[in-house]
């Protein structure tokens, strides 16, 4: 009875390896490409993106946050950055200046845009989700008016000078692979073995107690906000490359996304527990279905989503009915 009641308390942790597994030998059986360096190398890096986010997202979770809006985020900061390039190489002429200057502005807008949603929660009293549900619409109108409905493309030169980003990295590896596999480390490292994890956690179980306890509520809710929008700006400053465009339609459903992931992976969505690796698996996981439906034509591609809300729905049962394991 007791390896039972064990195996039962720890699915939360084991079904998102084993779901990881399967989808692997399917892949496998399916297709013999599945696992060529190619595919496999597409599959990372363009889940990349979601996961620099998931792994912020962890971090609000766990401190029992939320926030809709990092997709609309993306799109706004990447239309900014583009905007700025194209007006900064009209004056300053083509260059690694101007590229740095993009990416700082990314970045720096990210952690305002952050610190916005962080302060009107924790200072405003504004419930996290109606807050972020509004700077999501904002968000995405701003970079509709940015793009007058349109498109906004970086130019060709600054595009081509921009790409190494995205495509080039270390020993075949892509960057948007090794940063987000350097960020999943020292995530996991800061949610496991700091105080600021360990608060996140105290706060998303229970924050009357963490009150109590001496811990900086408001801070700490505050610096994970700050983060995801950091977090979103380092994944806007390796997409752009990618595309060298953005729009109304860029970072559509990413928060839907980074938000599956963290809650595939195991964190609790009522807050109070995170693993930032069990995220890592939730991004590869629904990468993996969305590549499975493309290369093979058992399933209809147009049923990812379908499947991917299966698969949350399935996530969020376990969480229920077992409890996470700590």
């Amino acid at each position: 009875m007791s390896t039972l009641r064990n195996i039962r308390q720890n699915l939360p942790v084991i079904a998102p390896v084993v779901a990881l597994g399967v989808l692997i030998l399917i892949g496998i059986a399916l297709n013999p490409n599945f696992l060529s360096y190619a595919n496999i190398t597409n599959v990372l890096a363009r889940s990349a993106f979601i996961g620099i986010i998931a792994i912020g997202m962890t971090f609000v979770i766990t401190a029992g946050g939320l926030d809709l809006s990092v997709g609309s985020m993306a799109a706004f900061v990447a239309g900014l950055m583009i905007l700025v390039m194209n007006l900064l190489t009209d004056s300053m002429g083509q260059g690694l200046p101007v590229i740095l200057i993009g990416i700082a502005l990314a970045l720096g807008v990210g952690i305002l845009a952050g610190f916005i949603n962080g302060i009107l929660i924790t200072r405003a009293g504004i419930e996290a989700f109606i807050l972020t549900l509004g700077t999501m619409g904002i968000y995405r109108s701003l970079v509709t008016w940015l793009a007058d409905g349109g498109t906004l493309s970086l130019g060709y030169e600054m595009r081509e000078m921009y790409r190494p980003v995205y495509y080039d990295g270390i020993l075949g590896i892509s960057w948007p692979i090794i940063v987000f596999a350097a960020l999943a480390v020292i995530g996991e490292i800061t949610m496991r073995h700091t105080a600021f994890g360990r608060h996140c956690a105290a706060i998303g179980s229970n924050e009357k107690v963490a009150r109590y306890s001496s811990v900086s509520v408001t801070r700490v809710k505050l610096a994970t906000y700050v983060l995801l929008g950091l977090l979103v700006g380092i994944a806007v400053v390796m997409y752009v490359p990618r595309l060298g465009s953005a729009s109304a339609t860029t970072g559509l459903l990413w928060e839907l996304e980074a938000i599956a992931a963290v809650i595939i992976g195991g964190t609790l969505l009522k807050g109070g527990f995170g693993r930032v690796w069990g995220t890592v698996v939730g991004v590869l996981i629904l990468s993996l279905i969305g590549n499975l439906l493309n290369l093979t034509d058992v399933v209809s591609p147009y049923l990812n989503g379908a499947i991917q809300g299966v698969v949350i729905i399935l996530a969020v049962v376990l969480q229920r009915n077992t409890g996470t394991a700590r």
